[in-house]
């Protein structure tokens, strides 16, 4: 009982989770492409599975175009709700520029309902941009639009009755709220991709960060994280208010060799995919890819040790509480990845946990 009890509290400390963005491709191995059906249905197994293991949050993105399988970041994170029983269920991300904050909350107010309050927003201004035209935005409002949103789904947080005056959506008056969701407050993240203005505004508003780091080396998001924590001191938030998730490409397996050999074909598959510019071909070979697994680097691929060992190098950099990473890319097969959520849940994170609470007790004494 009592090496359940510290798992659990350590559980708490260190958070570990896993998102997806439901892209559709063919799988470059076998050259056989998933349904939108099937791909849903596998999403909502990882679910279950991540939540059966005992990982801590499952993440679902938003994009609207054909090869993705979710649009409705909602929808889906309430259908798993319903197979699930204690993972937190998180949107990676919803593009606030274009979504009504007001259809927003009260989406998620109603799915923290379903779930027995484990809804958590995650909001970002999107990458991809095909929801602009779709919804009939300017990209030229882009900044704007997401600023005045933001404003207002904080607004719609506090209270029940709003009065609202914006220049992007009509105006609220004695506008009821409903409803209301189970916790008391739901859970904001925004989502960073490397502007320092970003992580000052979620430091001001008090909201998580989450800093999506998918090349490169870490070290060069560390200013966020402390610009981050800087002006949220700045504006009054305490420390413990102020949370840092980092969020990677990722994959595990037995040994180094067979997660390189894994991942490879899919990783360059996806970025051929979904980063390439119409027309192009990245010119990415193994070399390159295993240079982005290396300690320094960002790419989460490699044995249980390794990705042990490039968390903690990261937790030294931004002193974060989450780490959630993105393993089903470019039609990696569901076993694969139900395989390397295994990994993550039962081989890395309790070491990671019990290494990060070693040392926070180490420079307590």
């Amino acid at each position: 009982m009592t090496i359940q009890n510290n798992e659990s509290a350590l559980r708490g400390s260190f958070e570990f989770g896993v998102y997806t963005l439901g892209d559709i491709v063919p799988d470059p191995v076998t050259g056989q492409a998933v349904s939108q059906h099937r791909r849903l249905q596998d999403i909502v197994a990882a679910a279950k599975l991540a939540d059966e293991a005992g990982l801590d949050v499952f993440g679902v993105g938003e994009h609207h175009r054909l090869d993705f399988a979710v649009s409705s970041v909602p929808v889906v994170l309430a259908a798993i709700s319903q197979v699930t029983s204690r993972i937190k269920l998180a949107s990676t991300t919803m593009v606030l520029g274009t979504i009504d904050p007001v259809r927003l909350f009260e989406d998620f107010a109603t799915l923290d309902l379903l779930s027995e309050g484990r809804a958590e927003i995650m909001a970002g201004r999107g990458a991809f941009t095909e929801s602009f035209p779709l919804f009939g935005y300017d990209l030229n409002d882009y900044q704007q639009l997401f600023a005045e949103n933001l404003a207002l789904l904080q607004q719609l947080g506090e209270h029940e009755t709003v009065n609202w005056q914006g220049a992007y959506r009509p105006p609220l008056k004695d506008a009821e709220i409903s409803p209301r969701p189970l916790q008391p407050r739901l859970p904001l993240w925004i989502g960073v991709g490397g502007t320092p203005a970003s992580a000052e505004r979620a430091g001001r508003l008090g909201t998580g960060m989450a800093i999506a780091i998918l090349s490169g080396s870490p070290e060069r998001f560390r200013h966020l994280a402390e610009l981050y924590r800087q002006t949220g001191a700045e504006a009054g938030r305490s420390p413990e208010s102020l949370k840092i998730a980092v969020t990677s490409h990722g994959y595990i397996a037995k040994s180094s060799k067979q997660a390189l050999d894994d991942f490879y074909p899919y990783y360059l598959n996806y970025l051929n995919g979904f980063m390439a510019r119409p027309g192009t071909e990245f010119r990415f070979t193994r070399e390159d890819f295993e240079a982005y697994t290396q300690p320094g680097e960002a790419l989460a691929v490699g044995s249980p040790q390794q990705i042990i060992e490039k968390i903690l190098y990261q937790h030294e950099l931004f002193g974060h509480t989450r780490f959630m990473a993105q393993m089903d890319v470019g039609g990696m097969p569901f076993s694969k990845v139900a395989s390397a959520i295994e990994l993550l849940a039962t081989e890395v994170a309790p070491v990671v946990r019990r290494e990060i609470a070693r040392k926070k007790s180490s420079s307590q004494a």
